[in-house]
């Protein structure tokens, strides 16, 4: 099967064709490390995340590359606010950033370069704009000359002769920066030292990059040109991409990034984000009450292109959905544990084409513009197939080998999207998450000291069990409603009874 993905440029999807066959070079722009990142940018990462992913399980041998902007306006303000260096700044948060990415289970990409340590190589760029006619020097600023570009405006699908220039800034002395351009709508390859900001040695003075040149020269550097994806959020499409596919290709005469690809906006309860508003979430403050693996399945949810709207109601439902998927493959593993003797009582082969078929249409999900909505949705409909063919019934040894194949399928299926669906470790289903009311319960039902979770829901249904054994009917029901009333659900089987938890 073919996979298709949809074209920012081209405005529709397309084939994916690698430009080299069984390889793909991806560059995702990564952060300007001024602050933490918001749950806006975790968007965008985990996207690229999962696209990664998925390719990488296609069988391509995937480069990934995503820079860090290390040198920057945002920076250097933060940085005088604050009263420290500007490395100093970047720093901590290029650290920050790293580690709210293990957090959010985003793979660290095989190349990540940092602008401060490119210097030589946005020169290298910037000497041959200006000698192909494409850029030009003013009192030691470096301008690309925008007008120089005949293809400039068609990743944002703007015209040339319609656009504006950037705001207005002014010098120390009081003189326009925009009086200095050619043309307002020329932008900076390279800007003049001002006392006390980072500057590095250049053909044109003293001074540091600006921001559009750095991924023009580190993609070029690492993955060579053309490239076969380009990706980062819908805000960056215009200016930042528009800008770096022009230099790249003034200077190049070639292609610059073979596809690009965007990620939809991200609101708060159907508003959009901003600190104005009071709805401004940090990515490590919402982790620090949510699994991670609850917030990657709440984004996998929706098309990586449409507005995601994230809310605690919409986080809830993720959870439970989660849970209900966790819940499954942990109740196919007991019965593959209880399987009991005798003749096979499941199809096996009815069973073997269904999972296969649930493979199939998760693939052609992801192969139609990498839509995990779908593909997840797969998944789902294959749990609550599972759930209603299986139930609390016994299963033969005979079916072992069939009932295995469906869990372990919903386990690798999940691991494409990176959502482990075990229940075991730290996930959402682990007993480290459940109410601290069940310790509390086992105290006073089953008489249990200890602190353990999982050991109070043990030693409560081996409670229950006694109870039952000697027709304490009363004390049966208080083990069973108090579970319930936290949450859990209690199956009676044949092989003894079994505990899940719902949320």
């Amino acid at each position: 099967m073919t996979i298709k993905l949809y074209d920012t440029k081209l405005h529709k999807k397309v084939d994916f064709a690698p430009l080299e066959d069984g390889k793909v070079g991806m560059y995702v722009c990564g952060p300007t490390v001024y602050n933490y990142i918001h749950i806006g940018n975790a968007r965008t990462f985990i996207s690229f995340d999962v696209i990664r992913r998925y390719l990488a399980w296609r069988g391509f041998d995937v480069t990934f590359v995503q820079n860090v902007t290390d040198v920057d306006d945002k920076i250097i303000a933060k940085a005088n606010e604050e009263g420290r260096p500007a490395a100093e700044v970047a720093r901590e948060y290029t650290q920050a950033f790293i580690e709210d990415m293990h957090a959010a289970g985003v793979l660290d990409p095989d190349i990540r370069p940092k602008a401060t340590e490119e210097i030589p190589s946005m020169i290298e760029l910037i000497e041959q704009l200006i000698a192909g006619g494409h850029a030009y020097e003013a009192e030691g600023d470096v301008y690309f000359s925008v007008r120089s570009y005949a293809g400039y405006g068609q990743l944002s699908g703007r015209n040339v002769d319609e656009m504006e220039g950037g705001h207005r800034e002014l010098r120390a002395d009081g003189q326009g920066l925009e009086d200095r351009k050619r043309d307002p709508l020329d932008f900076a390859l390279w800007k003049a030292a001002k006392p006390g900001e980072p500057a590095w040695e250049s053909p044109w003075g003293m001074g540091r990059p600006g921001w559009h040149i750095e991924c023009s020269a580190m993609s070029r550097k690492y993955l060579g040109l053309p490239f076969d994806i380009h990706g980062g959020g819908g805000d960056l499409v215009f200016p930042h991409h528009e800008n770096e596919r022009a230099q790249s290709e003034a200077a190049c005469g070639c292609t610059f990034a073979n596809h690009w690809m965007h990620t939809g906006m991200l609101r708060i309860n159907s508003e959009k984000m901003s600190k104005s508003l009071g709805n401004f979430k940090l990515l490590r403050d919402v982790l620090e009450t949510t699994d991670a693996a609850v917030l990657r399945f709440l984004m996998l949810q929706t098309h990586y292109r449409s507005p995601l709207d994230f809310s605690d109601e919409r986080l809830e439902e993720a959870n439970s959905a989660l849970c209900r998927i966790r819940n499954t493959v942990k109740n196919l593993e007991w019965l593959e544990q209880t399987a009991v003797s005798g003749p096979a009582t499941l199809d096996a082969a009815a069973l073997e084409a269904e999972v296969a078929a649930a493979r199939d249409e998760f693939v052609a999900g992801m192969d139609d513009d990498f839509n995990t909505c779908k593909a997840v949705g797969e998944v789902c409909k294959l749990v609550a197939s599972l759930n209603a063919q299986l139930g609390d019934a016994a299963i033969a040894q005979d079916d072992v080998p069939a009932v295995r194949a469906a869990r372990e399928t919903i386990e690798e299926l999940m691991g494409v999207v990176g959502v482990s669906a075990a229940c075991s470790g730290e996930g959402v289903c682990a007993a480290s998450l459940w109410p601290d009311g069940v310790l509390a319960l086992a105290a006073e039902t089953a008489g249990y000291a200890g602190s353990d979770k999982q050991e109070a829901v043990d030693a409560l249904l081996e409670a229950r069990a006694a109870a039952r054994k000697a027709k304490d009917w009363g004390r049966a029901d208080a083990v069973r409603d108090g579970l319930a009333g936290l949450g859990f659900v209690i199956e009676d089987t044949p092989q003894g009874a079994r505990v899940t938890y719902n949320g």
